[in-house]
């Protein structure tokens, strides 16, 4: 049994998506969330710069006293996680992974979309889980063209973020896309957007965020690291950013 908490990071805000599933899975667990904020978005940075931030992130948890990390930003694990597993083998640290599998294994028209930022659609991780599970589908990509910084200004409810949403997925749609991707922890905030879209071209959204709290859960019993029966959580909150960032990280999950 270990009550150290959990540690749950991204560039910003849309890791609080995965923070919600951890939370739901295992509500005895104690969660700490940064999210940078002060270098969001990552999505067209250069790795290396990508890879430091990452580190930066996982010192900081770790001072804090986290049991296992949850890089919650695909961009940041696409250019990182091997770098964090390497640097630091004996900590448990979960990714995100491009939803391709289940997606392919959904599809009934065999075209599958992926909308995701421009580094992670670039990156290594990317490419082998696509042509890993993707090799007798179609598989069209878009990159989420200022969904980020629609999540990040609170306007994922407006007329502007559906009008975005559907610049971008629209064209996949008429290829035959029936499952789409969502490559970004920001992503599942414009779910309404989607949906909206959805309604004239039907399709399933899949999300990682589900799997990566099972993961969690696994990894946990793993190494023995759950937290005791009826152990009352507490959640923290992280920035590099400015406090009135901080707050609205808390807000943003209503807490």
């Amino acid at each position: 049994m270990n009550n150290a908490p959990i540690g749950i990071y991204d560039s910003g805000m849309g890791g609080l998506s995965v923070w919600q599933e951890v939370r739901k899975a295992l509500p005895e667990e104690s969660l700490i969330y940064l999210g940078d904020g002060k270098n969001c978005p990552y999505g067209s940075r250069p790795s290396a710069e990508i890879r430091q931030l990452a580190q930066d992130a996982v010192e900081h948890l770790l001072a804090l006293g986290c049991k296992l990390i949850v890089v919650a930003c695909n961009t940041a694990t696409a250019a990182a996680i091997d770098h964090l597993r390497e640097s630091y083998p004996t900590l448990p640290i979960v990714g995100m992974e491009p939803a391709i599998k289940p997606a392919s294994l959904a599809t009934k028209s065999r075209v599958v979309g992926v909308v995701a930022t421009e580094r992670s659609l670039d990156g290594d991780l990317f490419r082998r889980t696509a042509a890993r599970y993707g090799a007798d589908i179609e598989v069209l990509t878009a990159v989420g063209e200022g969904f980020v910084e629609l999540v990040e200004a609170n306007l994922e409810h407006t007329e502007e973020a559906y009008a975005r949403v559907k610049t971008v997925i629209e064209p996949m749609l008429r290829r035959g896309a029936d499952q789409v991707v969502l490559g970004c922890t920001h992503y599942p905030f414009l779910r309404e957007a989607f949906l909206r879209v959805g309604e004239e071209y039907p399709f399933t959204l899949v999300d990682a965020a589900p799997a990566v709290a099972r993961r969690v859960v696994e990894l946990l019993s793993r190494h023995a690291l759950k937290a005791e029966s009826g152990h009352r959580p507490e959640y923290r909150f992280e920035t590099f950013a400015d406090e009135a960032y901080r707050e609205r990280l808390a807000s943003k999950v209503n807490l």
